[in-house]
């Protein structure tokens, strides 16, 4: 993790390749209107899937153009993150990670992290700018000020970024995170790129012989930076165990102590400018012996050589020269004035666009707020709109229902009383020409379909959520606190509420059917009726003797003008559907500029306001009919008192008045009930096309949800191949691990820990056991005699060697049978030896057990267990 000039740098996270143009483009087809705008949406969305792959799929050089395609992925997802709908019941793209930091074990592979979650690629994708950032700038030419400037642009970005994901790590993913994204990691290395990126600007002073103060400034604000960093590593046990088993640790704590006494060095100097010798030695010493502890403990990490020559030099001469000619004091180092601080760095804002070639293939999309607005919008208007017909719709059923129980307008045109008044012959002809009863048989012979269609889709779309539910359920009860993902009955609830809604549609539908063929059967005779030539139906019209004519009569007169009127108020309704139909403003222009102005939304007092406009005026007219229809009725049925009372009366006419008013009456059903019945055909098309999108919504979720699931369970079968699965045995007696010439107390097989992965707050590793003596009997012999009396490395395996295997039961040997034994694994395969013997053979597989001398042997005990004083290898060396 470190580089070469001594700079940390920081590993990139590896991600799982995701195709991100499906799920965007079936989101687009489902949600906009076809047309060249869904198209070019959907070619916007594959280009985002190239540049995922140019992102993440490859491997990225240490350069600035690897870096700006990170940024510009960043970017976009930044853009898209309020155009859709991201998360496990819509739009569920399941995004997965490993750790940076975790290389996983020879059973089982790294720790990763899979999350239907856009903030969750976000936080990784940034993971990774910060991380390539930190390598770009560790490669820079730090002897040149173009390249101190971008190393320090780079580090101090690197600090930004992994500062700006400890804000906000936890509220994008609402779950524990990998412990490389964890809000302590990611703190702690913000804080090291920001030491990093101070330092940078010291050497740049140094490099530019800026004044002593300020560079002892500088170096000491660099070595605060590192201390604190050292600090976060020490005392807090959640970070990767990566920082401390390789160069991470003891970096920081050689970084701190030489920082420091650059510092120290730097104010020496100018204590000698102000003719304070003694505080000039007192520095320098305290500089040396920096120095000497950043040497003596981490000099593999880093090369003090240079600064400590120079320290010594500078120290040999200002105690010569204060010896000789000062004789100052030297002041305790407790006495001294603390030496000042400057920090010229900070962490650079997370401020998108990151990309200074930032296009955004998504700008002619509104955002998801403009959409949700949108939808609200046209649900108020279409509210709105279906109100106001719906009102003008019933007053003219109103009205005609009055006139057909007046027999109105035939009873002034039937005067002959022996033919048919012109109005039902009108009637009839309407209803003929509309296919008569034919038309509504076949229109309520394939409601039962279409409503079994439906049935049959939501059906589905719930059967596939009760299977994947039981299955998680299942899964859930098998690995109990394992199973860690979003119970599906918790996940599906929206869609279980949407689906519930559905049911209810359908069975209120199903009454409306219902209460339609009852009002058909009802009227089906009459409507039969009107449907005959003008003979029969003339002929099925009882006659009557001629009314006394009132042709000419006032009231007569009264009742047309009264019916012409109430004609012309429903053709302007008529009109004013037509009108309220049409009108069609796009609000998206209104939505983005309130969006932009306020950064939220007020939709429904926008809305309101725009709907006010739009459809005050037409909706002021709607009232003024029903209002005027209302007087011409009450004026209709007083004029027909009138001319009932100056019509002849008698049972005939009463007969043939009956009649004309139930062919009137027929006529209004027919156009009823056709209108009842092409509006439920409609209703269920669309509500087709609706439980359609439900199904592939749930088909969908449901899909995305048995890949996660089926890669959880590859992760928790990894898992459970990284646990050790060896059983306990029990203790071995002693008088089985002693050697032949008495009891010792057994050593510990406690691994010891690798060198140099500790400061000195921690215990040092003992020393490598010696290698191998090979005798020239071909055996291996005990490197100390066991009568010697020495004292016998530990019998567990040191620093450096491989861990031990299981320990199994005691195999005992037995004249002539060799004893347990296991086929050594050739040197070439072993992943875990770190130091390596030269031995001029094998020993042979058959006569050698891992840890046990050859057997037979003079030397060796009957039992196949190593003393104490044996040192114990877990493969054959060679």
């Amino acid at each position: 993790m470190a580089s070469p000039s001594s700079f940390i740098t920081v590993q990139l996270k590896k991600a799982s390749e995701v195709d991100l143009a499906k799920p965007l483009c079936k989101f687009i087809q489902q949600t906009f209107p076809g047309g060249e705008s869904q198209a070019e949406h959907c070619r916007a969305a594959e280009e985002l899937n190239k540049l995922r792959k140019s992102a993440l799929g490859r491997s990225l050089d240490k350069h600035e153009s690897s870096l700006e395609t990170l940024l510009r992925y960043y970017d976009q997802l930044c853009s898209i993150e309020p155009k859709f709908p991201f998360s496990e019941n819509q739009i569920c793209v399941t995004f997965t990670w490993k750790d940076a930091f975790d290389k996983g074990s020879l059973f089982g592979g790294s720790v990763k992290l899979a999350l239907a979650s856009l903030g969750y690629e976000k936080t990784c994708v940034l993971f990774n700018c910060a991380a390539l950032a930190s390598q770009i700038a560790s490669e820079q030419n730090l002897d040149s000020d173009e390249g101190l400037k971008a190393a320090a642009k780079h580090y101090q970005f690197a600090s930004g970024a992994f500062q700006h994901i400890k804000d906000t790590v936890l509220s994008s993913l609402n779950r524990e995170p990998t412990v490389d994204i964890a809000p302590d990691t990611v703190s702690t290395l913000s804080l090291i790129m920001l030491a990093q990126a101070q330092e940078v600007f010291f050497l740049k002073a140094t490099r530019d012989k800026m004044k002593d103060a300020i560079i002892a400034k500088l170096a000491n604000q660099a070595a605060d930076y590192y201390g604190d960093a050292f600090k976060q590593c020490q005392y807090k046990d959640t970070l990767p165990k990566y920082f401390y088993f390789q160069e991470v640790f003891p970096l920081l704590a050689a970084k701190h102590c030489t920082m420091q006494a650059n510092a120290e060095y730097h104010q020496s100097i100018l204590a000698k400018q102000q003719k304070k010798f003694g505080e000039e030695i007192a520095r320098l010493q305290h500089a040396a012996d920096l120095v000497k502890t950043a040497a003596s403990r981490y000099d593999e990490y880093i090369n003090v050589k240079d600064l400590s020559d120079k320290i010594g030099r500078a120290l040999t001469a200002a105690k010569k020269d204060n010896d000789f000619i000062y004789h100052d004091r030297i002041p305790d180092l407790k006495d001294l004035e603390p030496i000042g601080k400057a920090s010229l760095v900070k962490p650079t804002p997370i401020v998108v666009p990151l990309s200074q070639k930032f296009t955004d293939l998504f700008e002619k999309m509104v955002p998801l707020a403009v959409q949700q607005a949108l939808t609200l919008y046209n649900q108020r208007k279409a509210d709105l709109v279906n109100r106001s017909i719906a009102q003008m719709r019933e007053a003219t059923n109103l009205a005609n229902g009055v006139l057909a129980s007046l027999n109105l307008p035939a009873a002034i045109e039937d005067v002959s009383g022996d033919s048919v008044p012109q109005s039902i012959l009108q009637k009839s002809k309407s209803v003929i020409e509309q296919g008569g009863v034919q038309t509504i048989d076949q229109l309520i012979k394939d409601l039962p379909e279409l409503l079994q269609r439906n049935r049959e889709i939501l059906n589905e779309s719930l059967r596939m959520l009760d299977e994947e539910e039981a299955t998680d359920n299942e899964l859930r009860n098998k690995f109990k606190e394992r199973w860690q993902r979003t119970p599906s009955n918790d996940l599906y609830k929206p869609l279980r509420a949407e689906g519930s809604n559905y049911r209810s549609v359908l069975d209120k539908a199903v009454q409306a059917d219902k209460q339609v063929k009852e009002r058909y059967q009802t009227h089906r005779d009459t409507i039969s009726l009107l449907c005959k030539p003008e003979a029969e139906l003339n002929a099925a019209i009882p006659s009557a003797n001629p009314a006394k004519t009132l042709q000419g009569s006032e009231v007569v007169n009264v009742l047309r003008a009264l019916l012409a009127s109430l004609d012309e108020v429903k053709k302007q309704r008529e009109q004013l559907e037509n009108d309220l139909k049409s009108v069609n403003f796009d609000m998206t222009t209104k939505f983005l500029t309130a969006l932009a102005q306020d950064g939220a939304l007020n939709e429904e007092a926008i809305s309101v306001t725009e709907l006010d406009n739009l459809y005050g005026s037409l909706t002021h007219k709607v009232q003024e009919t029903l209002k005027k229809q209302e007087e011409l009725l009450n004026s209709i049925q007083n004029s027909h008192q009138e001319f009932s009372k100056m019509k002849q009366s008698n049972n005939e006419s009463s007969l043939r008045e009956e009649v004309l008013k139930n062919l009137a009456v027929a006529n209004d059903n027919f156009v009823e009930l056709v209108a009842n019945l092409k509006e439920g055909t409609k209703f269920y098309n669309e509500l087709t096309e609706i439980l359609v999108k439900f199904q592939n919504k749930c088909s969908d979720i449901v899909f995305a949800r048995k890949t996660e699931r089926d890669e959880l369970l590859k992760d928790l079968q990894q898992s459970i191949a990284r646990e050790p699965s060896a059983p306990s045995f029990p203790s071995v007696p002693a008088y089985q691990t002693g050697p032949p010439g008495g009891n010792k107390p057994p050593t510990s097989s406690t691994p010891t820990p690798a060198p140099r992965t500790s400061v000195s707050s921690k215990p040092q590793p003992p020393a490598r056991p010696p290698p191998p003596v090979i005798s020239s009997a071909n055996t291996l012999s005990t490197p100390v005699s066991a009568t010697a009396g020495s004292t016998a490395p530990p019998a567990g395996p040191a620093a450096g060697t491989t861990p031990s295997q299981a320990q199994g039961p005691p195999y005992p040997t037995y004249p002539g049978y060799p004893g347990y034994c296991q086929m050594p694994l050739p040197m070439g395969y072993n992943p875990y030896m770190y130091g390596q013997y030269n031995m001029p053979y094998t020993p042979s597989p058959m006569y050698q057990n891992p840890g046990q001398a050859p057997y037979p042997g003079p030397q060796q005990p009957s039992y196949p267990y190593p003393g104490p004083q044996q040192p114990s290898y877990p493969y054959p060396q060679q």
